[in-house]
């Protein structure tokens, strides 16, 4: 199989500071920088919303270089109607989504409401940081970041999704809403149940902020862009394959 000509820009370092929708101009010509800068640029939103699916680190990243090599194939259907992180979130959900539902059943997101409904009480709004704490009797900051992604993993499925895109990824509950494919008020609901749940879970023992939740950066960030390089060179051509649906199926 002849693999697509990926090739290097005469000057690579311009390109870093494009959009992406110019990004996408070179990539669809097979530039190899302007695929390693939109792969390092949306690395961490990917791998955090598949984590939030599959709840562990080394498919989260099989489900992103996935999500990489599909859009990458795929570009001629990319038409910018909507921002290309929210193209590629909605394909790392999709591909997460389905490995999900191939290794076990499905419970209907109406019974999982219901279920997760049946509770009384307050919902309690969940904090970032937690004030008063004797700092030489903190956690560290590596043992409260483990501390907290146990809590999350903890979480019902469909209560984990919106609190990672929400609370760690920083989306608004409507841009979140939209990735899951459910109406703004099952995503606030959802997500005040999520941030009960997790107050319970670790009450006092919180320290530090969100933005240190399930890092993917440096090497790790740089060898997604060497594995995506390497898949698509088993590829004739960028964009010219048939169109990807990215319509999330939750």
């Amino acid at each position: 199989m002849v693999g697509i000509p990926i090739t290097a820009s005469p000057r690579t370092a311009d390109l870093t500071s494009l959009s992406d929708a110019d990004l996408v101009v070179h990539a669809r010509r097979g530039n190899e920088m302007a695929i390693r800068t939109l792969v390092q640029r949306h690395n961490r939103r990917l791998f955090r919303s598949a984590r939030a699916i599959v709840r562990n680190d080394a498919e989260a990243e099989d489900v992103v270089q996935a999500t990489y090599v599909h859009a990458f194939i795929h570009l001629a259907s990319f038409r910018g109607e909507a921002q290309l992180s929210t193209w590629l979130t909605r394909i790392a959900l999709n591909e997460a989504l389905g490995r999900v539902r191939r290794r076990q059943p499905s419970v209907g997101l109406e019974e999982v409401d219901m279920t997760a409904g049946s509770g009384r009480g307050e919902v309690l709004q969940f904090p970032t940081s937690l004030s008063g704490a004797d700092p030489e009797t903190e956690f560290s900051r590596s043992e409260t970041r483990r501390l907290l992604e146990r809590a999350i993993d903890g979480l019902p499925d469909e209560f984990r999704a919106i609190f990672v895109l929400r609370d760690v990824e920083g989306m608004s509950t409507e841009e979140a809403a939209s990735h899951l494919g459910i109406k703004s008020a099952t995503a606030k609901t959802r997500l005040h149940r999520a941030r009960k749940m997790m107050r319970v879970t670790i009450e006092k023992q919180l320290a530090g902020t969100f933005s240190l939740l399930f890092p993917f950066d440096g090497a790790r960030c740089a060898a997604m862009a060497d594995r995506v390089i390497a898949q698509l060179s088993n590829y004739k051509e960028l964009g010219k394959v048939r169109p990807l649906n990215t319509e999330p199926e939750i």
